[in-house]
This record gives C-alpha cells, structure tokens and sequence, in this order.
C-alpha cells in the first residue's frame, strides 16, 4: 500500500466526500428543499462517513481506526436507505439515484476493502509511513 500521510490520501476518505458533494447538490434542488427533515438527515450521514474516516485516522492504532471506519460504513448505508426514500418521494430521478447509490457503493466498497487491509496488517499508528 502506499504511504499515507494524511487523511486526504485515503481512496476511502476521496469517496465519502465526493458521495457528501453530490448528496449535497442533490438535497439542494427544489423538491427535495422542501422535506427538511430527510435533507438534513441524508447530508448529516453522508457527512459523517468521511468525518469518521477522518477521525479514526487520527487515532492511536488500528483497532480504533476500524471502529471508525465501521461507523462509517453504516453512514453509507444510512445514506443508501435515505436515497430510497428520496426516490420514492419524487426528489430524486432515477437517473439522480442510480448515480447517487453507485458513488454510494464504490464508498462502501473502499471502505471494507481498507477495513480487510487493516485486519490483516502489521501496522499499529495511526499514519501508515
């Protein structure tokens, strides 16, 4: 794996902010401004998936990290439940979701695939130099 020297560097982390970009765009349009309660719950867990990618970084091993990262990815799956709900609501067009859930997937993907990394590592710090 190559070195990862801050937070920014992790593929994991690249993904949960860009899906937290495009919820945001999403959430943001007309019909979807309206339901208050579902904007602010699918952006504050699509936000909280790389905000704990984020902080489990910055812990003091491994064993943390993966509590972290394993909180992330409920908040993926939080965010993928939500985007149903949005669907089914009118806010989001198909096309909308079907982009949304896959940036959503891919997060999710690269979140157990570090998680496994973790697992199987020799590494203890919280910066894998």
């Amino acid at each position: 794996m190559a070195t990862i020297g801050s937070v920014e560097d992790i593929h994991a982390w690249q993904k949960a902010r860009e899906l937290t970009k495009a919820v945001y765009e999403a959430s943001g349009a007309s019909q979807f401004r309206h339901d208050l309660r579902l904007q602010s719950q699918i952006r504050a867990a699509a936000t909280s998936a790389m905000s704990n990618i984020a902080e489990g970084f910055q812990r003091a091993g491994n064993k943390e990290f993966l509590q972290f990262l394993a909180i992330a990815k409920g908040s993926i799956g939080e965010v993928r439940s939500q985007l149903y709900t949005a669907c089914d609501a009118g806010y989001l067009s198909r096309e909308q979701f079907d982009h949304l859930q896959a940036i959503a997937n891919d997060a999710e993907r690269l979140i157990g695939g570090f998680m496994r990394y973790l697992r199987n590592s020799d590494l203890r710090g919280p910066k894998f130099k």
